[in-house]
């Protein structure tokens, strides 16, 4: 299911992210709201629905939250793709070429992978976002190189001072490959339970 809008409102303080999450749903009518701590010990409100009920909770969430939020992002026609992505669904890929644009915010994250969707032939393999990354986000585009490399080069326009590192890496070996679709961190290889 593909939702026309979302906003994400990132807080510093996780008592004022409860704040905000309550105005936002309490002053428009969104199809769904998720909110939750990250690390380092922040809270994300996201909220999905039609454009001007996202927009209107959107603006309520800064209104209330304003001197803890630390970053937000409003997309009016988001990718379908990022969707996926942050409903947990995530793709298998050995193409020609991967992507990676890593940034030091969630919000900033997700606007790079709709950004890099909408502008290349890319796919998104994966969109981490925060827990294990000490609050970084992390975009995985694949395909074709020159694909790949218009995307990374969208996304990190987009980044802007929000970006740390990116990175298009054309023929990943066959092992590689099979780390970046199977695991996200270190201890899932062996089983450990994630911290």
């Amino acid at each position: 299911m593909t939702f026309p809008a979302i906003a994400l409102l990132e807080f510093s303080s996780i008592a004022a992210g409860i704040e905000a999450g309550d105005a936002m749903v309490k002053r428009a009518p969104v199809q769904k709201i998720q909110s939750g701590t990250v690390q380092p010990g922040h809270y994300l409100v996201l909220v999905v629905g039609d454009v001007a009920s996202v927009e209107e909770a959107f603006a309520a969430g800064k209104d209330v939250g304003r001197d803890a939020l630390a970053d937000c992002l409003f997309l009016p026609n988001v990718h379908p793709g990022v969707v996926e992505a942050l409903s947990g669904q995530q793709k298998a890929a050995q193409e020609d070429a991967l992507g990676i644009v890593e940034t030091t915010s969630v919000a900033t994250a997700i606007e790079v992978a709709d950004a890099g969707l909408k502008g290349a032939e890319v796919s998104l393999l994966r969109l981490r976002l925060a827990d294990g990354l000490g609050g970084k986000g992390l975009v995985y585009f694949h395909g074709l190189v020159a694909d790949v490399e218009t995307a990374v080069a969208i996304g990190s326009n987009v980044a802007h001072n929000h970006l740390v590192q990116q990175m298009v890496i054309p023929q990943l070996h066959a092992e590689m490959w099979e780390n970046v679709n199977r695991y996200g961190r270190f201890g899932q290889h062996f089983g450990w339970e994630a911290a």
